[in-house]
């Protein structure tokens, strides 16, 4: 009996097996390799015989299967069946090889044999048959496609029709136009029961309507500014909300008489006040110069008289202190291409000197800055704060949403973070569609700003786990939700635009009129159109503080209440932030910009007043539901893994990384509420009793954690596929081959830049 080691097969064969029965021999039908498609979604063109590439070192993890493209998404279907019991998040809308159309960045084709290779873009051709497709997509994943046994006319058309559909020549052309007007149709019962629970206490509120600025305002205890409408129907700005908030002492007419001075009509907006008065206000400049020193001296008096104490309101104007659009868009595309490398060493010291290069986390430490400085202002010194930038539609955003974060343990809950990105990205009217780039039509103004936001949300949950109900999967979550375009969230550059494109698609749609936009084309928010859920449970932290929660400090159980007080500007020092928001004569190297940083807040000889505010802050102990404010040593900013790496496997840690923790707690947490639900029930029987079982507990379907307990006798495992990355997948969504003519070859090969679309055209053979 031969007992040796079996040979391996020289030749793998594709096809199913023949299965013999003793009785007779069946032959199995092929697996139709069918796309799972939306409502109104239709297959363009479609290749078999498609292999996707997984290992760089053989092909023995490969994938076979058909490559397809919809007017929606790229598409692959492995032929053998996905495996079972794969712990990850699954996408309602989505499968695990499918990838939007708006999120691919490059179309890449390449021909080995003759050493040619093309960026497509639409209405291109093709003289060469491809032997490789590279998709480069804006989540940061790379995928690879190989045509060896493919048709070759086949694989060139797929080619060109996956560039042609991913360059829509006009936004109506988008799919999601297409998807909602089916789902409003074919769902209208489920869309009737969304549109009345939108006054109820979970629903996000938009801010397309009075009321909720009016919520907010009693929220807030601002009980000197008042809704305005002067913009009903866009008259004097269309990149404003039709309500917005503005000093009560300013009367509608003196208004549209302002708006005619400041850039696109964006007179100041309220953002947000304390309970002590101050205001955080953004506004755009004023054009005419000649008027301006006049219209500010008015604007101002009023926002003055808005404060209770009437003190003076301080200007920064964020345009001379921060990094521009275009240092923003470098320093992310640095980033991005570095946490592609081939081979990925995460410990080798020159990959950690690149990403330090690259000044990402350098842009992040100024705006966590900037914003708690500010939080000095409002908060320390208690004055308003005037954020003043060009348009008003992009530094503006970030700064205003970090300091609400700071200060407002309200916007730090899943709904009041919702309804901050809300308020102070999409009605604020940030020009979504022109940077996220969704038609490829300008380069220039693409810019990732609302990724450099959710960069330093995550860096205060880092230093703060407590303080947010939401995770970083969640964050991960949301900034990938920016590259489907089936929700008006991420999709349109203003209000205005917003609504004259869905009125538009609800005449095409015949759709009745006076319906709610939010209703048929609804905000990212409402998260059951992409998953299930128990998958939303993964946005719960379980150690998440809420309001009123006490504090366990050497074995008591406090209630921490920070004393208040008032740092004024008449204490020996000047403050570390002039109204200007520069240093010196207020002169700027913008190369200079990490010099700019201080190494931390911390006392110095002469102390400052926000020095000394800074110092008694952290003198204390942090309350997870008062102001919050970031440590800004390098040390302190760390790269988000979770977001830059979750495609990379090397960098994937097996059952590790933050990840296990939240596994345990979430299991924890779990327990603990079963247990509060039974001794809630608790009937009060005799001492050695045993409680009767809940019969209010919660189904185990319905609770908020994703990982549940289990009983003593069934132990609690480890899932199958867990790794640092959860609840994403690395495997198959990055190919690191060090390929001749590809960005990431051209990078090993000593490129400094990602390389653009007219930069690998000029070196096309």
């Amino acid at each position: 009996m031969f007992s040796g080691k079996p040979l391996k097969p020289t030749f793998k064969c594709y096809l199913p097996p023949v299965q013999t029965d003793v009785n007779k021999t069946i032959e199995p039908p092929l697996r139709k390799l069918e796309p799972r498609l939306l409502s109104g979604e239709i297959v363009v063109n479609e290749v078999n015989f498609v292999k996707k590439c997984i290992s760089t070192d053989n092909s023995q993890d490969d994938l076979w299967g058909k490559l397809i493209c919809t007017n929606f998404k790229v598409s692959f279907i492995p032929q053998d069946p996905p495996q079972k019991q794969r712990t990850q998040l699954f996408h309602l809308l989505l499968g695990e090889h499918d990838i939007p159309l708006t999120c691919l960045d490059q179309v890449v084709t390449v021909n080995d044999l003759k050493g040619k290779k093309k960026i497509l873009s639409s209405n291109q051709k093709l003289k060469f048959n491809p032997t490789e497709l590279i998709l480069y997509c804006k989540d940061l994943r790379i995928i690879r496609f190989c045509f060896d046994e493919a048709g070759p006319e086949s694989a060139r058309k797929v080619c060109l029709a996956i560039a042609h559909y991913s360059h829509p020549a006009d936004i109506q052309l988008l799919f999601g136009f297409e998807y909602q007007g089916r789902r409003y149709h074919e769902s209208k019962e489920e869309r009737l029961r969304s549109s009345t629970q939108r006054g109820g206490a979970l629903q996000v509120p938009i801010f397309d309507r009075s009321s909720d600025w009016d919520r907010e305002i009693k929220r807030t205890s601002a009980s000197e500014w008042r809704v305005c409408s002067v913009n009903q129907k866009y008259a004097i700005s269309p990149s404003l909300p039709e309500h917005i908030v503005v000093p009560a002492s300013l009367a509608d007419q003196d208004l549209k008489q302002y708006s005619s001075f400041y850039n696109d009509g964006r007179i100041p907006m309220w953002c947000w006040s304390n309970r002590d008065g101050s205001a955080l206000i953004r506004m755009a400049n004023i054009t005419d110069l000649q008027q301006q020193r006049k219209i500010e001296q008015r604007i101002f008096s009023a926002i003055r008289k808005s404060h209770p104490q009437d003190s003076e309101a301080v200007r920064l104007e964020l345009d001379k202190g921060l990094p521009t659009i275009q240092e923003i868009q470098s320093a992310f595309a640095k980033i991005r291409q570095i946490c592609v490398l081939d081979p990925f060493e995460e410990t080798e010291e020159r990959w950690l000197s690149s990403i330090e290069n690259s000044r990402w986390l350098d842009y992040v430490r100024v705006f966590l800055r900037q914003s708690a400085e500010i939080v000095y202002l409002l908060d320390g010194r208690n004055v308003s704060v005037i954020l003043q930038e060009e348009e008003d539609r992009d530094l503006n955003c970030v700064v205003s949403s970090l300091v609400q974060l700071m200060l407002d343990p309200h916007y730090r809950s899943l709904t009041g973070f919702q309804s901050l990105v809300q308020k102070e990205w999409v009605m604020a009217g940030h020009r979504f569609l022109d940077r996220c780039n969704h038609l490829k039509k300008n380069d220039r103004e693409e810019c990732p700003l609302f990724t450099l936001f959710l960069d330093c949300v995550w860096q205060m949950m880092n230093q703060y786990p407590a303080a947010f109900e939401f995770t970083e999967a969640y964050l991960t979550v949301l900034s990938d939700s920016m590259w489907i375009p089936l929700f008006s969230t991420f999709l349109f550059n203003s209000p205005k635009q917003r609504t004259q494109l869905l009125t538009d698609f609800a005449k095409n749609k015949a759709i009745p009129p006076g319906e709610d936009p939010a209703g048929f084309f609804p905000a990212v928010w409402e998260w059951s159109q992409q998953f299930s859920t128990k998958d939303q449970t993964l946005f719960n932290n379980p150690m998440y503080v809420g309001k009123g929660s006490a504090r366990v400090q050497n074995g008591e159980v406090k209630t921490f209440r920070r004393t208040k007080k008032v740092y004024s500007s008449t204490v020996r020092g000047t403050s570390s932030l002039p109204a200007n928001g520069l240093k010196g004569n207020g002169e700027r190297r913008r190369s200079s910009l990490v010099s700019e940083l201080k190494p931390d807040f911390s006392p110095v000889k002469v102390e400052s007043p926000s020095d000394r505010f800074f110092r008694d802050w952290f003198s204390q102990p942090a309350d997870q539901h008062g102001v919050l404010i970031p440590l800004l040593m390098p040390s302190h900013v760390a790269l988000w893994k979770l977001f830059f790496l979750r495609w990379v496997s090397e960098a994937c840690i097996p059952n590790g990384g933050p990840i296990t923790t939240y596994h345990k707690l979430s299991q924890l947490v779990d327990e603990i509420d079963i247990l509060q639900s039974q001794l809630r029930q608790y009937k009060g029987s005799s001492p050695g009793s045993t409680p009767l079982p809940s019969p209010s507990a919660p189904p185990s379907n319905q609770r908020r954690m994703y990982f549940k307990a289990t009983p003593p006798c069934d132990p609690s495992t480890v899932p199958d596929v867990f790794t640092s990355s959860f609840p994403f997948s690395p495997v198959g969504n990055l190919c690191r081959r060090n390929l001749q003519g590809t960005p990431i070859g051209k990078f090993l090969n000593g490129a400094k830049i990602w390389l653009s679309t007219e930069t690998l055209a000029n070196d096309t053979v």
